[in-house]
């Protein structure tokens, strides 16, 4: 039988609000949370981009979670200010210290504390690494991904199944619930899964495959739990 975690918005609420104290790199008592009919709106502010980002990720744990609304501002005190120069030079270095990303690459843009990647990879999960490596950077108030992978041919059949197989490995995942479309080497991911976790989960994993250019994510998150009928 399926079950759906049916909780009640003062229910969601109680749980969002323990799951982000719970979170270490969130400051629970700037950020506050509404929520209507499954929706979830953060909203106050955070000091930094990391902090606004761990706040999303966290409410994105809970159980019941339909869709989330970020209206958090960033606020960065003044001991964390930097130029856009110094942001922009300590993007570099961040992103230097990966061996995985050859250097040079990505190329770093700021304008207003807002980093702006661009450049050329070789494979799909060193564009999401590389946002990943400065999004916690101290005066960063947001990052625009526009870095692109090279494209290298790729067996279609070849490329479906080594995400699908990645799929049936995950400890995190039900392979049965999520249908991957090749074309190319643009990925679409379509399906069901219990809350936005495993979605991002499950596009992660379709971006760690060699040759994927694109991940389009368009698994719907139900609420529902177990097998269903």
């Amino acid at each position: 039988m399926k079950t759906i975690v049916d909780k009640t918005d003062s229910e969601l609420k109680s749980d969002v609000l323990a799951e982000l104290k719970y979170e270490p790199t969130v400051k629970i008592t700037d950020i506050g949370v509404l929520v209507k009919d499954g929706t979830v709106t953060l909203n106050g502010f955070a000091t930094s981009y990391g902090e606004k980002w761990n706040a999303v990720t966290a409410t994105k744990r809970v159980a019941g979670v339909r869709a989330i609304a970020d209206d958090i501002v960033i606020k960065t005190p003044h001991s964390l200010l930097r130029t856009d120069g110094d942001i922009a030079g300590a993007a570099i270095n961040q992103i230097g210290w990966f061996t995985t990303i050859a250097k040079g690459a990505v190329k770093p843009l700021v304008s207003d504390g807002w980093l702006t990647l661009e450049g050329e990879v070789d494979e799909g999960y060193q564009k999401r690494s590389a946002e990943s490596y400065v999004q916690n950077m101290a005066g960063v108030k947001g990052v625009t991904n526009l870095i692109t992978v090279k494209k290298t041919k790729l067996s279609t059949s070849n490329l479906q199944s080594s995400i699908e197989c990645a799929f049936e490995r995950s400890a995190l995942l039900d392979a049965e619930k999520i249908q991957v479309e090749i074309d190319g080497s643009d990925v679409t991911l379509r399906g069901k899964v219990r809350n936005h976790a495993e979605r991002d989960e499950a596009a992660r994993v379709a971006w760690a495959a060699a040759g994927v250019w694109s991940v389009d994510n368009q698994i719907e998150v139900t609420g529902y739990w177990g097998a269903e009928d």
